[in-house]
Order: C-alpha cells, then structure tokens, then sequence
C-alpha cells in the first residue's frame, strides 16, 4: 500500500460520533477495521469487515467488489494512524466519502466503552 502523496486531508470521526451512528444501525454505511486478527481477538466492535494491512497484498483488488466507493465508509485501528493510511488509499482508488476514526478503537474504549477491552 502506497500512501497518498496529494496532501488531502482526511475527514475524522470522533469515537462518540460513531458510537452514535453504530447505535441506529444504519446498514447504508461501510465500516471497516485494519487491525490484525490477533488484535481482533482482544477487542473488536460489531459490524466491522477486517482487513489488516498486513494482508494487503490478498484484499486490495478486491475492495472495489467488496464496497460502494459512494457510500460512507468509516475506517477503524487502534489508535488512528493505520486507518488513516487506508482512507487516504480508499481516496486514492475513487472513495468518496471516507472517515477515519479518530483514536482508534484504544479512544472507543476510554471514552465511550470501558467493557471494550485496551491493550
């Protein structure tokens, strides 16, 4: 993965923001979370696709057929910086409507949930 050298800024979803937005259940959005599975394993949020960077070489051409570029797509790691890497990449392959997640899911669980485990 090749990071995008334009210079956008990314758009940010603050972690109350999106415990709001997971709270209707509102399926018309895309959530998706770059962590590796053993991170998984300790703590994970409902609704999330896992694709971890890691495996970028077995995932990144299927995206396109995974997700609609034209829906909200909320991108989720454990404390912002991966997942910022895969918007500005998701930007790059015609996304339009792309939100990182700021914090992570480490802020989810300080701020909004403290039965979601840290580590």
């Amino acid at each position: 993965m090749t990071g995008n050298s334009s210079g956008q800024t990314i758009s940010q979803i603050s972690v109350e923001e999106l415990a709001q937005r997971l709270s209707t259940k509102d399926s018309s959005i895309q959530l998706v979370d770059v962590r590796e599975p053993q991170e998984l394993a300790i703590a994970s949020l409902e609704g999330f696709v896992n694709l971890p960077l890691s495996e970028f070489a077995e995932w990144g051409d299927q995206v396109p057929t995974l997700f609609n570029p034209h829906a909200e797509t909320l991108v989720l790691c454990h404390h912002g910086v991966r997942s910022a890497q895969m918007c500005q990449w998701l930007v790059a392959q015609g996304f339009t409507n792309v939100k990182n997640i700021a914090g992570g899911i480490d802020a989810y669980s300080l701020s909004v949930d403290n039965t979601v485990p840290q580590y």
